[in-house]
């Protein structure tokens, strides 16, 4: 995994200063940042979290036992491991209501749900794949773990709080978002002609609407160089 050492400075096309990737876009909203391979969403979500220790903003890490990131390249990258809070549960129903909880708390600016490609892999259909003779559906597992009461919950204590509550998944533009709830959408990708550097779409955004992109040099783990 590659993690940005100073995303949060990446520049938008207007290159205007209100227009720049960043926590200041997400505060109390909720988002989500899908990846395909390459843990490309990983990078940025950490970009996040290193935006928030140089604030001095607090930030919460909710993952699932079988799956989280690699603590060195991370602490490589300039994150404080020691000030990053993890919290690891059994599935993603567990997660959910994990970070539900800890947003409601009002103790963490950053709130990163990490479902991992386990988690989505049986729960999301692709658009271009029927189901059950219908189109662009999600399946019944993503009613039962992330069910839009227990969003609309997390939606509204997230606005209350300020809290950024963001979301990483693993799919391609062409898969549904995890619910008609969620704010702000992008899809973090790799640069195929630089591959130390990744890309940021934005798909969707209910505020300023999507089509932006954002782009940042990535710091490059000592395990890859």
């Amino acid at each position: 995994m590659s993690v940005s050492q100073a995303y949060s400075t990446g520049i938008s096309p207007s290159e205007a200063p209100g227009d720049a990737w960043g926590l200041s876009q997400m505060m109390g909203r909720l988002v989500e940042i899908s990846g395909h391979r390459a843990a490309a969403n990983l990078t940025v979500a950490f970009g996040l979290v290193l935006e928030a220790q140089r604030r001095e903003e607090t930030a919460v890490w909710v993952t699932l036992k079988h799956s989280t990131f690699f603590p060195p390249d991370v602490a490589a990258s300039g994150i404080s491991l020691a000030h990053l809070a993890v919290v690891r549960v059994d599935d993603a129903r567990a997660a959910t209501r994990a970070t539900v909880e800890l947003t409601r708390s009002g103790g963490f600016d950053l709130v990163v749900l990490d479902l991992g490609p386990e988690a989505i892999r049986e729960k999301l259909v692709r658009r271009d794949k029927p189901l059950h003779g219908s189109r662009g559906h999600h399946d019944s597992h993503v009613r039962k773990y992330l069910s839009t009461p227990l969003l609309t919950k997390l939606v509204g204590i997230a606005r209350k709080n300020a809290t950024a509550v963001v979301v990483l998944t693993e799919k391609t533009d062409r898969m549904s978002s995890v619910s008609s709830l969620i704010s702000l959408r992008a899809e973090a990708r790799r640069d195929k002609d630089a591959p130390h550097a990744v890309e940021v779409v934005v798909l969707k955004d209910k505020r300023r609407g999507p089509g932006r992109l954002y782009r940042e040099v990535c710091h490059v783990p000592a395990g890859l160089r």
